[in-house]
């Protein structure tokens, strides 16, 4: 049996909306007045206290430019990092549209696709990505040192006064 402890999923969106809020260098005030809250209830609502409101949930996400429906799957995940992860380039909500239109074009034949078929093609998919972020990493750095030992530096002080 698995000693870790699960947080509750209060405590995964009071750690995601905190994690999101501070990345974005606001304060709860703001937060509080762009979801046009009284500054206790939005504290209360962070605090994770209370019903989880998917409605606050959509505006919190609003008002500070990140990824709702990734609040939403870091619940079901556990994990507010991921909350986080996905606040700039908004990948959950994408794989939400993605679905969406998936819904929309294949219909019922959604229900012919067995389970390995759909795991296989998500895991692979999932691991495109992350490769490429990787590897876009490494070639940014390659760039980089490539290039930067054309920038002057300065003279290294050898301890002797003389610069």
């Amino acid at each position: 049996m698995d000693s870790r402890q699960t947080p509750s999923p209060n405590a995964v969106l009071s750690a995601s909306l905190r994690l999101i809020r501070s990345h974005r260098r606001m304060r709860t005030i703001d937060v509080a007045a762009g979801m046009n809250m009284a500054l206790r209830s939005y504290e209360h609502f962070e605090s994770g206290a209370g019903r989880i409101n998917l409605e606050r949930i959509h505006r919190f996400a609003e008002v500070t430019n990140s990824d709702a429906h990734a609040i939403l799957a870091a619940l079901a995940i556990g994990s507010p990092a991921f909350a986080l992860r996905c606040a700039d380039n908004k990948l959950a909500t994408i794989i939400a549209v993605v679905l969406q239109e998936f819904d929309e074009e294949a219909g019922d034949a959604i229900a012919d696709l067995d389970a390995r078929t759909i795991i296989n093609a998500f895991t692979k998919t999932l691991k495109d990505l992350a490769d490429q972020s990787v590897r876009k990493d490494a070639e940014a750095e390659a760039w980089l040192a490539e290039r930067k030992g054309r920038l002057m530096t300065p003279a290294r002080d050898d301890g002797s006064g003389d610069a």
